[in-house]
């Protein structure tokens, strides 16, 4: 049976969009089969996405020390329909701050704490000026929730 992973992410610059497509492009590994990617802006994605796929990587600016107003609409949208039925649902997290980034971590790990979902990994903060390592550890992200996924282990 195929499984899907879901890709939840804010992208309102250049660079935050190059972070969404290096996820996406780790899921996508070639080495990978057997798992479908559905990526999806958080204002456009659904509860019904939720609940169709098998593990979700979350990406967000840091906005107020908090997460995105899009990440918050998508939780709250979100919350009730998926809250008794994705229990231990595994999950990424990579956070785009200026200086810390750790304000919109917490605000995200709290409602995932309530949804009992399962990180695969400690958040990845992506702090200071846009670099190259940023996108690798993106698509090292996207690869892991993919592979994790397709051989069994999440």
């Amino acid at each position: 049976m195929q499984k899907t992973v879901l890709i939840v992410a804010n992208q309102p610059s250049k660079n935050t969009r190059r972070l969404a497509e290096a996820v996406v492009r780790g899921a996508r590994n070639d080495r990978i089969e057997g798992v479908a990617i559905v990526y999806r802006e958080p204002l456009a994605a659904t509860p019904e996405d939720v609940l169709n796929c098998q593990g979700i990587v979350l990406g967000t600016t840091e906005n107020f020390g908090y997460m995105s107003g899009a990440l918050k609409d998508f939780f709250e949208r979100i919350y009730y329909p998926c809250l008794e039925k994705t229990q231990g649902l595994p999950y990424g997290l990579y956070v785009k701050g200026g200086n810390d980034g750790t304000g919109a971590q917490t605000s995200v790990e709290r409602i995932v704490a309530g949804l009992r979902w399962s990180a695969i990994q400690p958040c990845i903060l992506l702090t200071g000026d846009y670099n190259s390592s940023f996108d690798d550890q993106c698509e090292e992200l996207g690869m892991l929730m993919a592979a994790g996924l397709d051989a069994g282990v999440f």
